[in-house]
């Protein structure tokens, strides 16, 4: 028998719900497709003690104790090995990160160590060759490395360094490296998670019935032509919720989500934004003083490097050379080909942003049609809140004790009825 392992999507929006939920709420709280949403909470209900609810309409309640994450973690191996290797990975993926902050300074490092070596070689020889003079007719410039310089290899230097100032950097300078090198990562990275929560809420706000253009600023193609006047964009979101679409005497569509229109606690309108908003990339998130700052010592490698090769001709010498100007002119060149790479992802962002919005406005304006998809959309609105009272059946009590209950609220409600006739 397959062994299938909770949804985290499930399981986060359970802890959001309050760990009472039906299967809309989850659907629209991660924006998972309805079906999903059902086989997740049945999946989580079964491995973590959690208890089913059925209310007289014959929707179902899912509860589930606060603690249900410890249990998961206790049961399942792999869980507990994610955990683990999540904090191990955020160690090692420091380490990747002040890795070229650390090979770029221990090269210039090196290389100066070399220059100063070929140069007091070449003095020595000088000076035998002179008689064998005490003074060499070549002064070292002075060399001074702050105390401060050391604090760099701490992932608190940012706190350490800089208490005294109010503007505190975001990363440390070996961190700067990276991010000046290969940036912070893709902003957009829970986009499509994004989307399909927003749509959820968006269909929740308006208590289950929506038209086509509330839905059309959170999507990223339309279409044209056909495919945008018969509105086929919407067949994504309707697989995804359950929905179907209601046709109007006038032929116009609507689209009406049942499965959420159910809910365990009455819900408010959410405030979320008239359009999907994709966050351009940025070239680093460090300072500009440590974007500088980390150029400049590329730029200083590679004149130490170049400087190195014309003053020795093998040896050590020679590979710390090469060693310092290929990786100089790597670490200064994949940032100018990552510059034009942003420029041009940005665009593309851009056009997107401006088409979700330029659907938000044309919506907004006054449109006969659009006046009467909205007041067509009001006969499916619809909110169902399902209270204690409401339920027939849960897992949580015995099922003998369950009928007796019911049958005393039955005869209850008889009585009341009776004496309300008398």
């Amino acid at each position: 028998m397959e062994n299938l392992t909770p949804d985290p999507a499930v399981i986060k929006a359970v802890e959001r719900l309050n760990y009472r939920v039906t299967i809309g709420d989850v659907a629209a709280q991660a924006g998972l497709n309805v079906n999903l949403a059902q086989q997740g909470l049945l999946v989580l209900a079964s491995e973590t003690g959690g208890h089913l609810q059925v209310a007289e309409s014959g929707d179902m309640i899912f509860e589930f104790p606060p603690d249900f994450r410890n249990v998961l973690r206790d049961k399942y191996f792999r869980l507990r090995l994610k955990e683990w290797w999540g904090k191990v990975w955020r160690v090692l993926f420091y380490l990747i990160r002040i890795s070229f902050g650390i090979v770029l300074i221990g090269l210039i490092i090196a290389a100066l160590v070399a220059i100063i070596v070929a140069v007091l070689a070449i003095n020595s020889s000088r000076g035998d060759d002179d008689g064998g003079g005490s003074d060499s007719g070549f002064d070292l410039p002075g060399f001074w490395i702050s105390p401060d310089f050391f604090w760099i290899f701490s992932p608190n230097y940012d706190t350490q360094r800089h208490d005294r100032r109010r503007d505190k950097p975001q990363m440390n300078f070996l961190e700067s490296v990276f991010s000046f090198l290969f940036g912070d990562g893709n902003p957009n990275a829970q986009l499509e998670e994004r989307r399909w929560q927003t749509i959820g809420t968006v269909i929740r706000n308006h208590r289950g019935a929506v038209i086509a253009e509330q839905i059309a600023p959170y999507l990223d193609e339309v279409g044209q032509g056909f495919e945008q006047e018969y509105e086929q964009y919407m067949l994504p979101v309707l697989a995804r919720f359950n929905g179907r679409p209601e046709v109007s005497p006038e032929g116009q569509m609507v689209y009406h989500f049942p499965e959420l229109q159910t809910t365990v606690g009455r819900s408010h309108p959410q405030s979320i934004a008239t359009y999907l908003k994709e966050s351009l990339f940025a070239f680093s998130q460090a300072s500009r003083g440590q974007v500088i700052l980390a150029a400049s010592l590329g730029v200083v490698l590679l004149g130490l490097g170049g400087f190195l090769g014309v003053l020795v001709s093998g040896g050590a010498g020679k590979v710390i050379a090469l060693l310092s100007v290929g990786y100089s002119l790597a670490y200064l060149g994949t940032p100018l080909i990552r510059y034009g790479w942003i420029q041009r992802r940005n665009r593309k962002i851009l056009d997107r942003n401006r088409q979700r919005q330029q659907r938000v406005l044309s919506s907004e304006h006054v449109n006969p049609v659009v006046e009467q998809k909205l007041l067509y959309a009001q006969k499916f609105v619809a909110e169902t809140v399902i209270q204690d009272d409401d339920l027939i059946y849960t897992t949580d009590r015995d099922l003998v004790e369950q009928d007796l209950d019911r049958a005393d609220q039955i005869d209850a409600e008889w009585q009341k009825r009776l004496e309300q006739k008398d």
